[in-house]
């Protein structure tokens, strides 16, 4: 396995953007890989929105802990709403979930096909889950599939680390943060990846996402 799968992508970001030049040399390497399974990447995605790192942990750990099968769509489904609140769901985190394994079920969500689509046709894939917004979708485009190149400028944890890094006066809106990340391309997810290192935190959701 190569060491470091993301060294090209580094050194490009480092060639063309001062800024990004000293977090890599400071944070490197890159961590991003593929190390979930995708049913339960989207379900974590699910509870993370809108909670802290460690609190979207916490209650994805005690999720899990209910079904010591293995987290299926089917088992999922079957599960009862007060269970999984009984677990820190919210009733509408409950019931996406279950629209979720009801998608993936039915053949509505064909989950391992997804590889074989573009970034945008996969956001609208997913998009069509209840509860899965356009941050969701870019959160498993990004720690899930290993797409390369996504900027996720709805996350706040995103905004604050080009407010940082770049030192501006006030957290960049969509088009700032764009423009900035455009030398990045095509590896705007690694540069994404270290502007979260500039708050050492994870993805924070702050979003809304629809219902």
């Amino acid at each position: 396995m190569d060491p470091n799968p993301w060294q090209e992508a580094e050194e490009h970001i480092s060639a063309a953007d001062p800024v990004m030049r000293a977090l890599i040399a400071r944070h490197a390497p890159c961590r991003l890989q593929r190390d979930r399974v995708l049913f339960e990447g989207l379900l974590g995605a699910i509870v993370s929105q809108q909670l802290s790192v460690k609190a979207a942990r916490t209650i994805f750990g005690r999720f899990k802990d209910l079904f010591p099968d293995g987290v299926t769509p089917q088992a999922v489904l079957e599960a009862p709403v007060e269970t999984l609140r009984g677990v820190g769901f919210s009733r509408a985190k409950a019931a996406y979930a279950h629209d979720l394994a009801a998608h993936v079920l039915d053949g509505r969500l064909e989950l391992e096909r997804l590889d074989e689509l573009s970034d945008e046709e996969i956001v609208r894939e997913l998009t069509a889950v209840k509860g899965i917004g356009r941050w969701t979708a870019e959160m498993i485009l990004m720690f899930d599939l290993a797409r390369p190149d996504i900027l996720p400028v709805d996350d706040l944890g995103i905004r604050e680390g080009f407010r940082r890094a770049y030192g501006l006066p006030e957290r960049p809106g969509p088009e700032e943060m764009a423009r900035i990340a455009e030398p990045w391309r095509p590896w705007r997810s690694v540069g994404s990846w270290y502007l979260w290192r500039v708050l050492e935190n994870e993805p924070m959701s702050q979003q809304p996402e629809p219902g």
